[in-house]
């Protein structure tokens, strides 16, 4: 029996198939896309993972205790490879773990399931610092070996008897000495001495002598150094060591 014909003249099964073969060529490029779009994800977050992990991680700026360098809420770049495959330098500013003793204790506040959830997923891939509160961040003023001492007569802090000039310092109006505290430390091994930007407002070496460490922060936590300011577009700059004031500075003798 013949078929029967179509409107526009052609056999009506022959289209019928030939519309079903184009609704799964359709499909099978939908489930294609899906496909190479999970993958293409997939790979990004490892891959994100895997620098965050060993190469760079974000952290946001809780306090005062750095301005002017740094502003609170800032977000910072961290160098991961550091100090583990490139050596510190005195003016690096440094990421490190809490000592001991150096933070107040901190009540833990819940997160709703969901938040916790996108904050932990964000945290993977380098764009959330949810651990921003349990580090501290400074600037590295004495190496191992290094005999730090404060104020010489013009108010200035020296690193093995050479006095620094020091730009990036924040003091108070009217204030000559860049600290408030007179000290005179040689720094032990594998240990650094550290101090804030903001002199008279900030918890640094000079005032935490009397935990286990002395005031002095282990090399082995240190997590990075902050090379650039990634946030706010406004605070964007690169974070120098100021080499121009530790330039001259002897090694340790």
């Amino acid at each position: 029996m013949a078929e029967s014909p179509a409107l526009d003249g052609q056999p009506a099964r022959p289209r019928a198939r030939a519309r079903a073969r184009s609704r799964r060529k359709r499909r099978g490029g939908a489930a294609v896309f899906v496909r190479d779009l999970i993958v293409i994800v997939a790979i990004a977050v490892v891959a994100s993972f895997l620098i965050k992990t060993f190469l760079v991680r974000s952290f946001f700026i809780p306090s005062a205790s750095m301005e002017n360098t740094l502003q609170i809420h800032d977000r910072i770049l961290v160098n991961e490879l550091v100090p583990g495959l490139v050596p510190l330098q005195r003016g690096d500013v440094v990421v490190f773990k809490d000592p001991g003793g150096w933070l107040e204790p901190t009540e833990q506040v819940a997160q709703p399931p969901v938040i916790a959830a996108v904050d932990w997923v964000l945290s993977l891939v380098g764009l959330s610092a949810t651990d921003s509160n349990d580090h501290l961040i400074k600037r590295v003023i004495g190496l191992p070996g290094d005999h730090v001492t404060c104020c010489n007569a013009l108010g200035q802090m020296s690193v093995n008897g050479t006095p620094l000039d020091e730009p990036y310092v924040d003091l108070p109006p009217g204030t000559r000495d860049v600290s408030a505290v007179p000290f005179d430390v040689r720094v032990p091994k594998n240990r650094l001495w550290v101090m804030g930007d903001n002199r008279y407002n900030s918890k640094d070496s000079r005032y935490n002598r009397g935990t286990a460490t002395k005031g002095f922060v282990p090399i082995k936590d240190v997590v990075g150094r902050a090379f650039v300011v990634s946030w706010p577009v406004s605070h964007w700059q690169w974070l120098s060591d100021h080499p121009e004031t530790f330039g001259g500075v002897p090694a340790s003798g």
